[in-house]
């Protein structure tokens, strides 16, 4: 079932304001320095989740300030599991903060029913250059062909493991020319149940899993037209049953029984599992971890038939209803700038999308090879999504547990969950 805001957005009427409308109704325009015509202050709310990156934002923001003191910006802060819930309810009394955080699973959901803005003619005509950011992330935020946001920063997946451990059983660390086999060798040589030790942590985890190793085997989760799931296909099959044969094949890898009773994080953080595919935000906490901070690195991820990583990252978007839309977009256009970026690197939480600007994070935490979330970005593949992303990837958790946990055969899985997502899919139109 769709959500009720979504169906409400679809039936309103777009409403052209005659021409005589006071500017201050829609924002009064800038004039150079960021001052407004009027001379009058502007307040923007700035919504986000994420309580680690409010100190770079605020100091963005003051940056911000410095040459647009007519224009102040107040941070709305929302845990990430209640973020949506509170701007879906925004959505619905046509409220929601002037400008905000998106992420993949959620962007042509509030683009495509009206409520961002298309800020491509703006894009076009201050010359923001697009080519500053990865071109898969631009990507992610361009729905039906327009521009709906700029990214902010991104993450990709990386195999971080364990150097005590590799040493102790004398394998080698992972490199760049690592594929599968290799991964699998490794892991039945660091590999001791009897111990409760185990090689790797085949987790039941799209971004963290299946969404890197499906296209690594050459398929793709949704096509992209967004109309059709990949699950179904043969190079599908075989991305997810790279990691099911770890549990029940290879048996290098806790059972889900086992990872859920303790979670694959939490074994890696003590010890207990040798290998563990986890993203580029997880290193601040590695690096303050008093086991992890000096014993596990990371490398790029194998490869199979090609080399593919899934890049996310958040976006900054306009909100369709804002007052002030010249402001806003001023307040964007230094998000997106190279100087917002380089105050984003140095705090080390995230990865700033601005090209160029990834040393700093590369160099803040100098114990971890964090250069191998960077070096994947020109083969990374874009976070599969659609307008209602929530629907199929409640399908991918109720029907793919049923081939981790070895009650169903990963090949009767897959058809079974490409069907009902086609059908979700369907639905979208």
């Amino acid at each position: 079932m769709k959500r009720k805001w979504l169906t409400a957005a679809l039936a309103l009427t777009v409403v052209v304001l005659p021409a005589c409308a006071k500017k201050t109704e829609q924002g009064a325009s800038p004039s150079p320095g960021g001052t407004t015509e009027t001379g009058k202050q502007v307040t923007l709310k700035y919504a986000l989740w994420g309580q680690a990156q409010i100190p770079a934002m605020e100091e963005i923001i003051a940056k911000f300030k410095t040459t647009h003191p007519n224009i102040n910006v107040t941070i709305e802060h929302t845990p990430y599991k209640q973020y949506f819930q509170k701007m879906e309810t925004a959505a619905i009394g046509e409220n929601l903060p002037d400008v905000l955080w998106i992420n993949g699973p959620n962007i042509i959901k509030y683009a495509a029913n009206g409520q961002l803005m298309d800020i491509t003619g703006k894009i076009s005509q201050d010359k923001l250059d697009m080519g500053n950011y990865p071109a898969s992330l631009v990507q992610l935020y361009t729905v039906n062909g327009k521009n709906y946001g700029v990214p902010k920063d991104y993450d990709t997946i990386g195999l971080w493991y364990n150097k005590k451990m590799f040493d102790a059983a004398g394998v080698k660390y992972p490199d760049a020319n690592w594929d599968w086999n290799t991964l699998v060798d490794a892991a039945k040589k660091l590999t001791d149940p009897s111990k409760g030790v185990w090689g790797i942590a085949a987790a039941l985890d799209g971004q963290g899993g299946y969404y890197n190793t499906i296209p690594q085997a050459g398929g793709y989760v949704i096509s992209e037209d967004k109309k059709t799931s990949g699950y179904d296909k043969p190079e599908a099959i075989q991305g997810l049953k790279f990691w099911t044969d770890l549990i029940h094949v290879h048996k290098v890898s806790p059972t889900l029984a086992q990872m859920t009773d303790s979670s694959p994080l939490s074994m890696f953080q003590s010890g207990k599992v040798a290998m563990f595919y986890d993203g580029s935000w997880s290193a601040l906490d590695y690096s303050k971890n008093e086991y992890t901070k000096d014993k596990v690195d990371v490398a790029v991820l194998p490869k199979n038939k090609q080399q593919a990583v899934v890049i996310h990252g958040l976006g900054n978007v306009i909100a369709a209803k804002t007052k002030y839309p010249n402001e806003a977009w001023e307040f964007l256009k230094f998000l997106a700038s190279k100087e917002a970026a380089d105050i984003q690197a140095k705090t080390g939480a995230v990865i700033p999308a601005f090209n160029g600007t990834q040393d700093a994070w590369v160099k803040s935490m100098p114990n971890f090879n964090l250069k191998a979330f960077i070096d994947m970005v020109g083969y990374s593949k874009p976070y599969p999504a659609s307008k209602d992303t929530a629907k199929w990837n409640t399908l991918e958790t109720d029907i793919l547990q049923k081939a981790w946990s070895g009650e169903m055969k990963v090949e009767e899985a897959a058809k079974q969950l490409g069907q009902k997502m086609n059908e979700a899919l369907a639905q979208e139109k």
